[in-house]
């Protein structure tokens, strides 16, 4: 009777943690959809709206501040409330090992160039266009993937960046066609389809770049994630002033940091701070066909949402495309076959579909550094869950 209530009790435990981790699943799949759509979103609306423009600088120092003050306070958390501790693991890590923090300025740099090469790509480009052509930082991480770390891919792969280069290409065309880029955008603000299109592709190429750069760096190191996005948020706060400085200084002078701020604004800093350090958290509970699927899924809200919101013009050439990329983002991150390559080797590329924000994208590359710190902060049961 004992060995029978054991196993009742065995198979009833078994089949709790089930359910609990496929919810858990369902809360991934919802969070990264919305952060990915609403990002893009929220950003295209509160660019074209009429009247008084925030200075996108502005904004981009501001998600900085916000979020190593959010880190500052999980850190503080971590260390049941002492200031003292705080002061000294930060004071390590940051000045005692200076080489090492100095070792994040690259990829900050080009975090933060990448945070204003999106507003700049978002203000000239239909939002759906944009988070089409986006995709294409799986190619450029895939690409620096295999120069820089000697990963490998399989068949599989390439032939989905293949299918992925292609659809974004026949959506370019399908925009070329149109000429929507020479209309004037929401509230009457003009619009360059060209410049967005060149800030896109170096943001995607910045993403590549930096994310297996930062992967790079974090191999043998066991330094907290939120201490790194601290060191990485000092250098991209003051990146940050100094690109505000060189391009809006006169009129930020002027007219004040916090000019053109709306509460909509402030909800797109906050989601842009905020949201990749959320997406962090539940990706560690998304696999990366969960990751792919959602990327895939917030490509086809964002673009029923820009026909409502935007008056965005669906027709066949763009469906081709975009359906030829939502297809490629969902085959890069199937299962490897038995026998292929090692599944690591997709590490740094899945965790470039994880997320329209940059810092997202670092912190997704930085999860198995920071599985602990993180564990700090879920539920009993979930942690019990990733541990079984």
């Amino acid at each position: 009777m004992d060995v029978r209530r054991q196993s009742q009790e065995e198979k009833a435990s078994s089949r709790g943690q089930s359910d609990g981790h496929k919810k858990l699943k369902y809360i991934s799949l919802s969070v990264l959809v919305v952060q990915n759509a609403s990002l893009i979103l929220s950003i295209r609306y509160v660019r074209t709206l009429p009247g008084d423009r925030f200075f996108a600088t502005s904004a981009v120092v501001m998600a900085e501040i916000l979020k190593v003050l959010t880190c500052l306070v999980l850190i503080l958390l971590q260390k049941r409330g002492s200031v003292k501790e705080t002061a000294l693991l930060l004071y390590d890590a940051v000045v005692v090992q200076y080489r090492d923090t100095l070792k994040l300025a690259v990829p900050s740099l080009i975090y933060t160039l990448q945070n204003n090469l999106q507003y700049i790509a978002i203000s000239n480009l239909p939002a759906a266009t944009f988070q089409v052509t986006y995709q294409l930082k799986i190619l450029t991480t895939a690409l620096f993937s295999v120069l820089m770390l000697r990963k490998s891919l399989s068949r599989v792969q390439w032939f989905s960046l293949l299918l992925l280069f292609t659809g974004v290409a026949i959506v370019q065309v399908q925009q070329e066609k149109t000429k929507e880029s020479s209309n004037m955008g929401g509230g009457g603000v003009e619009q360059n389809y060209g410049a967005g299109l060149v800030a896109v592709v170096i943001s995607c190429l910045s993403s590549g770049f930096a994310g297996v750069y930062f992967e790079k760096i974090l191999k043998g190191s066991s330094a907290s994630v939120w201490v790194r996005n601290v060191q990485l948020g000092i250098f991209g706060t003051a990146l940050g002033l100094l690109g505000l400085w060189w391009r809006d200084g006169a009129a930020v002078a002027r007219q004040g940091f916090l000019f053109g701020y709306t509460g909509m604004v402030w909800c797109v800093v906050c989601n842009q701070a905020l949201g990749g350090l959320l997406v962090a958290v539940v990706v560690k509970y998304a696999d990366n066909i969960l990751k792919g699927f959602a990327t895939s899924f917030s490509i086809i809200v964002s673009t029923v949402l820009s026909v409502y919101l935007f008056g965005f013009h669906v027709d066949l050439l763009f469906s081709l495309g975009a359906g030829l990329v939502i297809g490629a983002v969902y085959m890069y991150s199937l299962p490897r076959a038995p026998g292929g390559p090692s599944p690591s080797s997709s590490t740094s590329t899945s965790t470039a579909s994880s997320s329209s924000n940059s810092s997202s994208s670092a912190l997704a590359a930085a999860r198995t550094a920071g599985d602990a710190e993180m564990e700090a902060f879920l539920p009993k049961s979930a942690a019990k869950q990733k541990g079984s």
